[in-house]
């Protein structure tokens, strides 16, 4: 098993986060300092930081209605409210941390998990798991720009990726849209909206995958069905496909 994908399971990082605690040199296998492609046998010695790690922990998925005003993190020197603080005492001896982010100002549908292979998935570009939206937009967005918006438009990191975009209620001084992405860039949805001369006034996330936020009050938090588990990981097993 590569090394990365390892420490993945061991709930010690997602894989992206792994390969930099690797290259940073901060992983040793067998008291060896491990580079990027390294392997581990069972019987191996793996430690981070100094600290044996192993694949032992149970993986654990909790779907979170993230409210305004909460970071998408699992500490802040500030001592704002994050997303962590919402997750019952029964589940605090997991370590877990959110499978990609949501703005401070964003709220809606968030997972938080100790399954870095898992979070990988569902956060690479390459897999193609979508991803929905509600943006209220200032103004009405015309024919020619929900178009645009379908076809995808160039941010400054690069063209987006086609999305589906539909008015779910149109008004003069905002409307509301759907987006559907499949692509996790910073600030995304705000960014596109913004490019075509439609600013977001308020975003939520109201699906990922299969996943929906009914039933869930903003703050609260229910643990997945293996079955939702399963589907967001096929979702994903089909978009690394296309």
């Amino acid at each position: 098993m590569r090394l990365q994908k390892y420490l993945a399971q061991a709930g010690v990082a997602s894989r992206r986060k792994a390969e930099e605690l690797i290259t940073q040199g901060r992983v040793r296998v067998n008291g060896e300092i491990a580079v990027l492609g390294s392997k581990v046998a069972e019987g191996d010695l793996v430690e981070v930081d100094g600290r044996p790690v192993e694949i032992k922990v149970k993986p654990v998925y909790l779907l979170l209605n993230k409210p305004v005003g909460v970071l998408s993190t699992v500490s802040d020197p500030q001592g704002r409210p994050k997303v962590v603080d919402y997750i019952p005492r029964k589940y605090r001896q997991y370590r877990l941390f959110p499978v990609g982010r949501l703005d401070y100002d964003t709220e809606g549908l968030l997972i938080l998990t100790n399954d870095g292979e898992f979070t990988y998935r569902l956060t690479h570009p390459k897999f193609h798991v979508p991803k929905t939206y509600l943006a209220q937009v200032k103004g009405l967005p015309s024919p020619e720009t929900l178009k645009a918006l379908r076809f995808g438009v160039r941010l400054e990191d690069g063209p987006t990726l086609p999305a589906k975009v539909r008015v779910v209620k149109a008004g003069k001084g905002s409307s509301l849209l759907e987006l559907v992405l499949t692509e996790g860039r910073k600030r995304q949805v705000k960014r596109m909206c913004s490019h075509v001369g439609h600013p977001v006034l308020k975003l939520v996330r109201i699906g990922f995958g299969k996943l929906t936020l009914e039933g869930l009050p903003p703050g609260q938090v229910r643990e997945l069905t293996e079955e939702e588990v399963q589907d967001l990981l096929a979702l994903a097993e089909k978009g690394e496909r296309q």
